[in-house]
């Protein structure tokens, strides 16, 4: 066995390497994002050349470099584009230069209100998506799920501390990849898709979710009860539990949550742990009857409706957006 202070700087070595690696890549993509933005602005100061002026340009630049890839006439007109969205802010500008070339041309072309586009720009920045997610999350309205929408849960009043986090973790409707269930599936045909799907479940739920579990078994008093779907938060610090309803949601589905909830505190979290939250997902819901429900809940409990997607690509279904997903490769395949 290695001996444990070399195990450790082996460590601390390969850790710092692997910084540095990320740290070559992301100042590598900052300096192509400011090249592309400096070819813009010359294209757009020179544009009333004609119309042959970009494709001439492109001509000309692989002529000179034909070795590098990006210098297509269409790549050519997006670096025009990304000058002229971009030339008096310096905010998106900095932002952009954090993301990959395909990213930022996503967001231009699929996001026009700048507000919305900058969040995006932020939560690919923090988040670490890739091309098909960040495209996932802007064809399935996340912005509007997660910001938008009024949220309906008892966060506020039930939790001392990360209130906001737990919110903002919510969405309204969730959207869900489970295009194989038949029209009329029962609560544990949807939670065995969601578990061929886990990886499209993680994606929705969001960063920092880690599944524990099934049909999560909770004993108390020699009896018997099972949680639908149990998960680890790492940046929450706490468990959270699932139960999926297939019809509209009813006051007796919050009570019965809370119980596992209570369980949960009393018999599983360490004590480092914060309070066990419940997630509710149901077909459809009254606003009000939940709201009025979840008034009277001393345990953090949250209400959405679930929707079903069928978009989803192949290649999305492989991916889960984690740090290796950052995608920064200098060259671009624009053709």
């Amino acid at each position: 066995m290695l001996d444990k202070s070399f195990q450790e700087i082996t460590n601390n070595i390969k850790s710092m390497v692997s910084k540095t690696q990320l740290d070559i890549m992301l100042d590598a993509n900052s300096k192509l994002i400011n090249l592309y933005y400096n070819i813009g602005k010359t294209i757009s100061d020179n544009y009333e050349l004609g119309n042959k002026f970009v494709d001439n340009l492109d001509l000309e630049l692989k002529l000179s470099f034909p070795n590098l890839k990006g210098f297509s006439a269409r790549n050519l007109n997006y670096m025009k584009s990304f000058y002229e969205e971009y030339k008096d802010d310096s905010e998106f500008l900095h932002l952009g230069a954090k993301l990959p070339w395909k990213h930022n041309i996503i967001l231009i072309e699929k996001v026009k209100d700048k507000d919305i586009r900058k969040w995006y720009m932020e939560q690919c920045v923090v988040e670490g998506w890739s091309k098909s997610v960040l495209i996932y999350q802007i064809d399935t309205n996340l912005y509007t799920r997660q910001v938008k929408n009024i949220k309906h849960n008892n966060f506020e009043l039930t939790l001392k501390k990360n209130s906001d986090l737990a919110d903002n973790m919510m969405k309204e409707p969730y959207v869900f990849d489970l295009i194989e269930l038949t029209n009329d599936y029962k609560e544990r045909e949807l939670e065995n898709k969601m578990l061929e799907r886990l990886k499209n479940v993680l994606l929705e739920l969001g960063s920092g979710f880690s599944f524990v579990g099934n049909q999560y078994k909770i004993t108390v008093d020699n009896q018997d009860f099972y949680i639908d779907l149990l998960f680890y938060h790492i940046k929450l610090k706490c468990y959270i539990a699932v139960e999926l309803k297939v019809v509209e949601f009813k006051p007796e589905f919050a009570s019965k949550l809370g119980f596992y909830l209570t369980t949960l505190d009393e018999e599983v979290k360490d004590e480092s742990d914060n309070p066990s939250i419940g997630i509710i997902l149901c077909q459809n819901k009254s606003n009000k009857i939940v709201d009025y429900t979840l008034k009277y809940i001393n345990k953090p409990v949250g209400v959405s409706e679930y929707k079903i997607f069928d978009k989803l690509s192949n290649e999305l279904s492989k991916e889960l957006p984690t740090k290796e997903d950052i995608d920064l490769h200098i060259d671009i395949d624009d053709e």
